[in-house]
């Protein structure tokens, strides 16, 4: 298939495009290339890029591709909180119209990036399905549940959206997020030796893998059309259902001589979930998460020593927040974080 991937220069997409074109796919990527500096080592190969911001799409750009991939975004909690209207703009008004584009362009396939954090503040222990309540909490979140529900009006014959939520993600990528919360507590734990928690660590996290992450978009490119035609799937497994508190004691055990300080200063975090991944495992051929949240420290904290993180970098280069508001700062993005 001739794949649209957008946000190929981020954590997600520098991890999924190689996998895509390992599969056999041609790949082109879209980004407007906000996060193309944020690499920690060997700078990656990118695909063939369409140097564009998400907002300035044409029509044009988006013919001849048998399918696309939508992982740009602002992608986390805080950069929502920053600037909600920015959020909207971008993760729903342009994903939508993203879309129609893609449609009305006899694109016949369209893999959208959601979140389990569409769920939010559960309350109770249940496994989440695909069918649970949406609790969003955040602009972020609320962001992703509009864009499901526009995408799914746009569905026919010719049109099939999917939806895939993902867990928390973790694992290296040569564009990393130290923002995220495997990362950022790995990261901390080899600068400072210390594993620290804000929360009280009881929230129940799903993590899953970013390479897990391009897998089951890579399933489900190819997955038959009645399949996945409008449906959600959550992406990730029940193995790595866990405690920030348990994510910490995992940190501890990768790194050596570190130590837990779970301080509670911030309180108790309604994002609590724990997610039921058994859909996805059904519907799309050949896929199951893989990637254990202990084997991700390993991998971390042995990417982090490799390739010299230094705490300039892990604080600005690799803190999405961070980095725009450097870029903003510096005049290099516009205040509507356009190049």
């Amino acid at each position: 298939m001739r794949v649209l991937l957008t946000g190929h220069q981020g954590y997600l997409g520098t991890v999924m495009a190689p996998v895509l074109a390992d599969a056999g796919h041609e790949v082109v990527g879209l980004d407007s290339g906000l996060f193309a500096e944020c690499v920690l080592g060997p700078r990656p190969d990118d695909p063939p890029t369409v140097a564009v911001d998400l907002r300035d799409v044409g029509a044009e750009q988006l013919e001849g591709f048998d399918a696309v991939i939508h992982l740009a975004a602002l992608s986390n909690d805080p950069l929502g909180a920053l600037a909600p209207e920015l959020t909207y703009d971008i993760n729903h008004h342009a994903s939508t119209r993203l879309a129609r584009l893609a449609r009305d362009a006899g694109v016949r396939r369209f893999l959208y990036a959601s979140t389990c954090s569409v769920y939010g503040a559960s309350g109770g222990d249940d496994l989440l399905d695909e069918d649970a309540p949406l609790r969003p909490v955040t602009p972020y979140a609320e962001s992703k549940v509009r864009v499901e529900d526009d995408l799914a009006g746009l569905a026919d014959d010719d049109f099939t959206p999917v939806f895939l939520r993902n867990a928390t993600a973790f694992g290296f990528s040569p564009r990393l997020r130290a923002d995220i919360v495997l990362n950022n507590l790995v990261g901390f734990a080899h600068l400072t030796g210390e594993v620290r928690v804000l929360s009280d660590g009881t929230p129940w996290r799903p993590l899953v893998h970013a390479r897990d992450i391009a897998d089951a978009f890579a399933a489900a490119l190819t997955a038959p059309r009645e399949a996945v035609h409008a449906k959600a799937f959550n992406v990730g497994t029940e193995d790595n259902n866990v405690t920030v508190a348990e994510i910490a004691q995992a940190v501890v055990e990768a790194v050596p001589g570190s130590t837990l300080a779970i301080t509670g200063e911030t309180g108790s975090d309604p994002r609590s979930y724990r997610v039921d991944f058994s859909r996805a495992r059904a519907a799309l051929p050949g896929y199951a998460a893989r990637w254990t949240v202990k084997a991700g420290a390993l991998e971390l904290i042995d990417a982090y020593r490799t390739h010299g993180l230094t705490k300039a970098d892990f604080d600005q280069r690799f803190t999405r927040l961070a980095w725009l508001s450097s870029r903003r700062a510096a005049g290099t993005v516009d205040d509507t974080l356009r190049p």
